[in-house]
């Protein structure tokens, strides 16, 4: 498919003006910034798009959004694009409606999705793995999109049934075990990747949050109140209540997102929030109601250390910058300091692993030029002669990394980049 001619523009203006400012970084500037319009992103026989992750050929809620947020700023300006992330927006909306806990989905009915034994199945999911940022992340696509748009096309019935499925889910999931039907069991795989207890995950009390399977990261939460999950769900329900009002004057479901966005905060500010012996008080990853804890970040957002970038807080927050050092030192047990790098890294991908995403989101949550500055160093000295970001780098050679074609990755180091140069 053609490229928008306006995302083949800025990719020229970007580049030339980091080659007067940030030269060490021009030359990663357009492979970047096009990778997922020119790599994931498909045209469909039903006249849709379609956007893979890059290296799996899958449709991720979570990610797809990411990988299109870069662009929404120069909607307006060319209509192809405008037509593109409609159709992406609309795409979501058609998924969450089809089945709110599945997380990854395929582009038409096929047989390649996992065999994991759920209580739902069709031939359009990929993976079934129940994730709260995934049910967040069509609702922060669709408010971007009107916010800098204003095209009120998007608010169709089908629309505002997905959002009163949000709530519903996540209403129910605040009582996971006494309301839920949802189960996960995967065989022969790391226990990372199913869930324990009959695939019903760890016992949990209530909280006033909502209950989450899985990570950003696609693996098992340890205990099922995942914090920056719930973080995110707070800023994504009070997105919906603006869309509820704007689109469709639906005072019910303006009123429904707005309430369970107050309880599931005050759940947080309730059981997550620890008092550490060095930090102060500081955010816990996942709690489960019954007093354990666990205190770290992982790479992947929604995480603690993109709080303020998700919109849960400001940047000086005094929890918040107490976490943030927390994260950000080897009190947490994925942060990693070697001859590459130092920065968070993900159980997904095992000790001694940095992640890009984890590097870009520190230095887009920093108000400190020189963190910002020692980030992008980091980031130009570490993609291997590639010019692309990847998805973990071993923190003593970047030359062993993982996933080469991270579309995600790719796209959150572009808007690093172009807010350094337009904002």
């Amino acid at each position: 498919m053609d490229t928008p001619k306006i995302l083949l523009q800025k990719a020229d203006e970007i580049t030339e003006k980091l080659k007067e400012r940030y030269p060490e970084l021009a030359p990663f500037f357009k492979g970047c910034f096009l990778n997922t319009i020119e790599t994931t992103v498909t045209k469909l026989d039903d006249g849709g798009y379609f956007v893979i992750t890059g290296d799996i050929p899958a449709m991720w809620l979570r990610d797809s959004t990411a990988q299109l947020t870069q662009y929404i700023r120069y909607a307006n300006e060319d209509e192809y694009l405008k037509e593109i992330i409609r159709s992406v927006i609309a795409r979501q909306v058609d998924f969450v409606c089809l089945d709110p806990y599945t997380n990854a989905f395929n582009a038409v009915p096929n047989s390649h999705a996992r065999q994991d034994e759920t209580d739902f199945y069709d031939d359009m999911i990929w993976e079934r793995k129940y994730e709260v940022d995934s049910l967040c992340a069509p609702l922060y696509l669709a408010h971007k999109y009107y916010t800098e748009t204003v095209d009120d096309s998007i608010f169709t019935d089908k629309f505002r049934d997905m959002m009163y499925k949000i709530v519903d889910v996540f209403k129910k999931e605040q009582n996971h075990f006494q309301r839920s039907s949802y189960y996960f069991n995967r065989q022969n795989c790391p226990q990372t990747d199913t869930l324990p207890n009959d695939g019903k995950g760890n016992e949990v009390s209530y909280t006033g949050m909502t209950w989450s399977g899985f990570r950003p990261s696609d693996d098992r939460c340890v205990y099922g109140y995942l914090v920056p999950a719930n973080m995110m769900a707070v800023c994504a329900l009070k997105k919906a209540a603006e869309l509820a009002n704007v689109g469709y004057e639906d005072n019910k479901l303006e009123s429904e997102c707005r309430s369970l966005a107050f309880d599931i905060d005050e759940g947080i500010k309730e059981h997550a929030v620890y008092e550490h012996p060095k930090f102060g008080k500081i955010y816990a990853y996942e709690v489960n109601g019954k007093g354990d804890i666990i205190l770290m970040d992982d790479a992947n957002s929604p995480s603690l250390l993109s709080a303020p970038y998700i919109g849960y807080c400001r940047p000086d927050d005094e929890i918040y910058q107490n976490t943030r050092k927390f994260i950000l030192s080897l009190s947490n047990p994925w942060f990693f300091e070697g001859k590459a790098a130092k920065g968070v890294g993900s159980p997904h991908t095992g000790t001694n692993k940095i992640w890009h995403i984890a590097l870009a989101m520190q230095a887009l949550t920093s108000s400190s030029a020189d963190e910002i500055e020692n980030c992008l160093n980091m980031i130009a000295n570490s993609h291997a002669g590639t010019f692309l970001m990847h998805e973990s780098f071993d923190k003593d050679d970047d030359t062993v990394f993982t996933r080469p074609w991270f579309a995600w990755a790719n796209s959150l180091f572009s808007e690093l980049l172009i807010r350094l140069i337009e904002e």
